[in-house]
C-alpha cells in the first residue's frame, strides 16, 4: 500500500517533515483511502496520523561535565584552549603579586618599621618588579638589616 501522498499531505498539514509523520500501521488502509487533503485533516483528528517529536541532544554528558568542573577536574593543558597565560592574564596575575606586596609597605609604614621615605623608594621598586612575593620583600628588608630577624 503506497501512502506517499498521504504522508505528503500529513507533513505540510502538521508544518514537520515527512520522516516526523506517523501513520498507525492498524489504520493504513483507511489512511489510504484519504485522498483530499480534508480527509488527512480528519485522520489526523482521529489520532491515525500524527507528528512524532522531535529527537534532541541529550545534556546529561554536559551536565555531568559540568558536575566535574565543579570540583575542580577537566582543567588541565589537554583541555585549556590558548596561549600560556590564557587562564590567567598577565595582567592579572601582576595585580595578584603587586597589591600585597603593597599592602605589606603600607604596614610597615603604619607600624613604623620603615619611614616615610624608605616606603617611597620600595613602592618604586615594587612597581618596577623588584620583588617576587612578600617573603621577598621581607628577606630584602631583613639582609638590610631594616627588619629585626625573628627566631
Amino acid at each position: 500500500m503506497n501512502l506517499e501522498t498521504q504522508k505528503r499531505m500529513a507533513a505540510d498539514i502538521l508544518d514537520v517533515g515527512e520522516n516526523r509523520v506517523w501513520i498507525d500501521p492498524d489504520r493504513t488502509a483507511e489512511v489510504s483511502t484519504a485522498i483530499t487533503r480534508q480527509d488527512v485533516r480528519g485522520l489526523i483528528e482521529d489520532g491515525a496520523i500524527r507528528a512524532k517529536s522531535k529527537k534532541s541532544i541529550s545534556r546529561s554528558k554536559a551536565r555531568q561535565r559540568q558536575e566535574q568542573k565543579k570540583k575542580g577536574r577537566q582543567s588541565g593543558p589537554g583541555t585549556r584552549k590558548g596561549g600560556k597565560k590564557g587562564k590567567k592574564s598577565r595582567k592579572e596575575e601582576w595585580i595578584g603579586k603587586v597589591r600585597p606586596l603593597r599592602r605589606k609597605l603600607r604596614e610597615f609604614r603604619d607600624e613604623g618599621k620603615i619611614d616615610s621615605s624608605l616606603y617611597r623608594d620600595l613602592y618604586r621598586k615594587v612597581k618596577g618588579g623588584a620583588f617576587r612575593s612578600k617573603a621577598h620583600l621581607e628577606t630584602y628588608l631583613k639582609k638590610r638589616g631594616i627588619l629585626e630577624e625573628e627566631e
